[in-house]
Parts: C-alpha cells; structure tokens; sequence
C-alpha cells in the first residue's frame, strides 16, 4: 500500500466520522421535543414571540465520534513515522485532517444546553449520591452561615468556601453591601437579614468583599454627589462613601489600583457597622446567639482572610 493511499484512507475515515455524528445527532429525538410537541398555538405567550419557548439544542459531535477522529490522525502519525520518505506532501495532510477534527468539534456555546448538561451532572454527582441530606432538606433549612457577598460570577461564596445545599443562606449584590437599616429604602436586604437572624437562626454573618471589584472601582472612581449616568448603581454603592473617604484620608493620591483594594477591604467594615443598626442583629449579639465576620477573597493571588466584629455595651450610667 502507498503512503498516499494510508494518507487518504486516514482523511476518509475522519470525513466519515463527522457526517456519522452530524446524522447520529440529526437523528436523535430532542431533548425538548415535549415543550414543541405540547405548545399550541394559543399557548404561546404571544407578546412576546410566536415560537416555541424552547428550541432544540445545535447538533453535538459526541465523544465516541471525537475517539474515531483522534484514532484516525494517530494512525495517519504511524504510517507517517513508519514512512521517512513522506515529505511535505504527507505533512501537509497531516495538518489537513487535525484542522478538520479541530473545525468539526468547534460549536457555538449553547445556553440552553450548558444548563442542562450543568443539572444532569449536578443531579448524579450531588443529588443522587446523597438522599439522606436532600430528604432533610425537603423538610426545611436551618443553616448556620448568613452570607453577603458580591454578584461577581467569579467569586460564588458556596464554590469558594465549599458550602453544600443548605450550609448558607446567601446574598449577592453589586460590591457586597449592607445598607443601614431603613425600612423602605432597603427593604429587600433588610428583609433577608431579619429572616436569616429571627427565623432560620442564623449563627454567624460573614460579609465577603474580593479583588478586582468593579463595584468598588465605581465608588472609587464615581462623583460623591451631583448627577447620576446609572439608575441604579452610583446610588447603591455610594452605601461604602465612609470606606472611600477613610481610604482617600489614609493614601491620598496613590494609583487607583491601591485604592481599590484598600476600600475593597473596608467597605466590608462599613457593611459590618451597617448590620449593628439593625435591632436585631444587636439582641443576638448581645445574647451571644450572633457573630459577625468579615471576609476577603483575593482571586488573583488565592488567598482568604477572615476577621472578627468586636462589640461591647457600655455600662449604664446614671444621671
């Protein structure tokens, strides 16, 4: 047999691995074909599209076809090495058949389809293999942990901390803020905070800041007063303007960065003293029942530091 003859026998059998998957897959029932099937017309919110909700998945090339592509260019690499009078031209194919595994395996990322593969491995992996904790947790939560962290998508408090289902009863939002304590303004966090200290029992209150906070860049960077160009974010995060302003008074004029990371650090202490205004957060402090501790997490260098809240009463005094 030629080396041409291995060469094209080798491309072949790649080109057939990818239309097998493109039919294997064209062929596979969708995993959503219960949504297309049951929606009818007059079910279809149609404010907002004619179409089905959920549209099937973009085809996949699945593993096993992904197996035949790499056996594939390893038996072109053989006949190769087992040939030193190939040349260029058997080189060339070689580079052909791996662009082509490469540009075949290549798909858009499907949103849809990254949430569902993420259930189904977190239902085998976690769900499954532990019946016993989801039974209990069916009956109710009574975590220890409140936490206040940021909504970052790169620092999630339970990944970080390796909390499981039920350990943490969790905040997230722009630069881990605590606002004080006002019952219009802030009532939705107000509201998380009464319901973790009164009604799940919380024993401890962590406030998480971390690096690279673009939330704390923008108090930094941000006008304290005058008009807005957000609705929403100049407002909320100017809740750390005491952090900003001790930052400011202790570096002065050092380069953003430092700035930032400092505040970053103290804004979870404003958020600390934040929490003192609420009534009761103060009873479980002073029945021993609470405590409060500030974190950082600084992904760039993978570090966590953890430190306490000191609080006291002064003794009455008579007048």
């Amino acid at each position: 047999m030629s080396i041409a003859t291995s060469i094209n026998g080798c491309l072949t059998s790649v080109t057939a691995a990818a239309k097998t998957s493109i039919q294997r897959t064209a062929s596979r029932p969708s995993f959503f074909a219960r949504f297309e099937s049951s929606s009818s017309a007059a079910s279809v919110p149609r404010l907002i599209r004619d179409q089905p909700v959920f549209a099937a998945p973009a085809p996949i090339i699945t593993p096993v076809v992904r197996e035949d592509m790499e056996e594939a260019i390893a038996g072109l690499k053989k006949v190769l090495s087992e040939k030193e009078e190939s040349g260029p031209v058997a080189s060339a194919k070689v580079d052909q058949v791996t662009a082509q595994a490469a540009s075949t395996d290549s798909k858009p990322f499907d949103p849809v389809e990254h949430i569902k593969q993420g259930f189904i491995k977190f239902k085998k992996e976690k769900y499954e293999a532990n019946p016993a904790l989801f039974a209990e947790l069916a009956k109710g939560q009574s975590p220890k942990y409140m936490i206040v962290s940021c909504a970052d998508s790169r620092v999630c408090p339970s990944v970080v901390l390796g909390l499981g289902p039920g350990e943490a009863f969790t905040i997230r939002n722009v630069a881990n803020m605590v606002p004080p304590y006002d019952q219009v303004k802030y009532a939705g966090v107000g509201s998380a905070i009464e319901y973790a200290v009164l009604h799940l029992k919380v024993e401890v209150i962590v406030v998480i800041g971390h690096s690279a906070c673009g939330g704390i860049k923008g108090l930094m960077t941000f006008p304290d007063d005058g008009p807005n160009s957000t609705d929403f974010i100049e407002d909320w995060v100017r809740i750390g303007l005491p952090a900003k302003r001790k930052v400011k008074a202790e570096l002065g004029d050092a380069p953003l960065a430092d700035l930032c990371s400092l505040c970053e650090k103290e804004s979870v202490n404003v958020s600390l003293g934040n929490l003192l205004t609420y009534p009761f957060v103060r009873d479980g402090l002073r029945n021993k029942t609470l405590s409060l501790k500030g974190g950082y997490y600084d992904f760039i260098k993978g570090s966590f530091e953890l430190w306490g809240l000191d609080f006291g009463l002064s003794p009455s005094v008579s007048v």
